[in-house]
Formats: C-alpha cells, sequence, structure tokens
C-alpha cells in the first residue's frame, strides 16, 4: 500500500523510476570524456551512474535551506562553480523542487563545458503517475514539461539529442524492471548537448618581402619600388 509523506523522493516507486531512468540515459552518457561532472538531484539516495571515461562526479541535493553534498551552498545563490566546469551535468528530479527552476536550468547551462552533455529526469505531468505525485508531495511541487524544458534548452545554445518517457504507467510500490522506452511511461528523460565554439578564421596577411642587393645594382626590368 502507498502512504503518503513528505519524502516522496527516498519512496519505492521513485527509487524505482530512478533507475528505470538511468538505465535509458547510461548507453549515452557512457560515451562521455572528460575531467569531472556533476550529479544535481532532490535526493542523496540514488547513486550517480558509472561513467568510465569521466574522471570523477562531484555530488550535490537539494535539502531544506540549500544544496548538500560534496559542496554545500545557500539555494538561491549560483551555483559555486566556474563556468564551463563539468563535461556531463545531470539533473535528476531537481527542476521539481526548487522555486526557480528556470534559475537552475540556467545555471546548468553555465557551468557545462562546450560539448558537454546535460541531462535532465522528471516525472511527466500527463501520465497516470501525476495524480499520485501532487497527493504524496502535498500539491507543493510542480511538474514540468519537457517540451518547454526542450525548448529553453535550445534558444541557449543546446541541442536536444533526445527525450524518452520511461517506467511503468502509473506507480508502484512492486519492485521490477520496465521497457528502457515507454510511450505511457510516468518519467522521462531529456539528454541534451552543449554547441562547441565556432573558430572564427582569421585572415592571413603575406608578409612583405625585404630584398638585399650587395652590389647596389638591380637585374633588368626590376622596378626599385618592389625592393625595400
Amino acid at each position: 500500500m502507498l502512504h503518503r509523506d513528505y519524502r516522496i523522493y527516498s519512496s519505492a516507486p521513485l527509487r524505482q523510476l530512478a533507475d528505470e531512468q538511468t538505465r535509458a540515459m547510461l548507453p549515452d552518457i557512457q560515451r562521455s570524456a572528460g575531467a569531472c561532472a556533476l550529479s544535481l538531484g532532490a535526493s542523496g539516495d540514488v547513486a550517480v551512474p558509472s561513467l568510465p571515461m569521466i574522471g570523477g562526479w562531484t555530488r550535490m541535493w537539494i535539502a531544506a535551506g540549500g544544496y548538500r553534498g560534496d559542496v554545500c551552498a545557500a539555494i538561491d545563490a549560483p551555483l559555486p562553480f566556474l563556468d564551463e566546469a563539468f563535461d556531463v551535468v545531470l539533473l535528476r528530479h531537481a527542476l521539481e523542487v526548487v522555486a526557480e527552476p528556470s534559475i537552475l536550468l540556467g545555471e546548468a547551462m553555465r557551468v557545462l563545458a562546450p560539448g558537454g552533455v546535460l541531462v535532465v529526469t522528471g516525472v511527466h505531468p500527463v501520465s497516470g503517475w501525476a495524480p499520485w505525485f501532487y497527493w504524496r508531495s502535498g500539491g507543493t511541487r510542480i511538474l514540468r514539461f519537457p517540451g518547454q524544458l526542450g525548448r529553453r534548452l535550445e534558444r541557449h545554445g543546446l541541442e536536444i539529442e533526445w527525450t524518452r518517457r520511461v517506467g511503468g504507467p502509473w506507480p508502484s510500490d512492486a519492485s521490477g524492471h520496465a521497457a528502457s522506452f515507454n510511450p505511457c511511461g510516468g518519467g522521462y528523460v531529456m539528454m541534451a548537448r552543449k554547441r562547441c565554439r565556432r573558430a572564427t578564421p582569421l585572415r592571413i596577411l603575406p608578409a612583405p618581402t625585404r630584398l638585399h642587393v650587395a652590389s647596389g645594382r638591380l637585374s633588368p626590368g626590376t622596378r626599385r619600388s618592389a625592393v625595400s
């Protein structure tokens, strides 16, 4: 039986959904390479994926009053990282628990390196999960349409590689393995890539030629103005 409480992301249905979302994204993000990745989630209970070509993970999650994990910060402050610091940024249901999801999404794009991958997961608002989600959370959280998020990412220089719905059609405490893609699935996974900067070609100017005439005389037909 499903019970109502406010630790929704620690519940069995959402933990199972998180596993399905990880399986859906894993084949693609395992090809990512770089120095480090950032995982920012709604709960600290979910393990990060294993990425063999990424140097390491920085794990953070949203708790009362701010970010917790490897780095702590205030929730209303920018993420405490330099621009373009991460080759992979993973937002796991994080946009569902912040008051200003557009600000967090903008920060995720800021810290993502050119050519890097941004993965966003969430509960789909048009699914059998939505009534359960609102009831379980006490109506305090808002679900986002992945299409709206994708258009915002495209306006800021990211390319949407794919968006998939995953998980069962409704929440359940029963364990199991759903298909990696389900058109009626309760969750979604969106993968986007930040465009690399285009190199600006430089105009190459010919270097002036200097001739040294030892005898002081020029060959026939040579103009003196051509020699400096």
